[in-house]
């Protein structure tokens, strides 16, 4: 995505892209939403993507002509580990099994 500015929108667990893109308002109804994806108008991480169904996680930037929200844990959730931002000089082994 070019341009970093996004809005987080709060999520328990997973979402699907379709709802999504409703519940952080990049789209006016979910009829509106399902063909824009069906037309290749909505990116997920700065990719196109056609499945209404995708499974959004935490950190996911959603974009939909020109304006972006992110999938954000709702207050108080969001610390856990996640070893694909992880500093590379975090040994993940070390710590799994505590």
């Amino acid at each position: 995505m070019n341009n970093p500015e996004y809005t987080d929108v709060s999520v328990s667990g997973e979402i699907k892209l379709g709802q999504f893109i409703k519940l952080a308002n990049l789209v006016a109804s979910g009829g509106e939403g399902k063909e824009l994806i069906a037309e290749g108008e909505v990116k997920v991480n700065g990719q196109v993507d056609t499945r209404r169904g995708r499974r959004l996680r935490e950190g996911d930037v959603v974009e939909v002509h020109g304006h972006a929200a992110r999938v954000a844990a709702p207050d108080g959730e969001d610390d856990y580990f996640d070893e694909a931002t992880a500093n590379d000089d975090f040994d993940p082994e070390k710590w799994r099994n505590l």
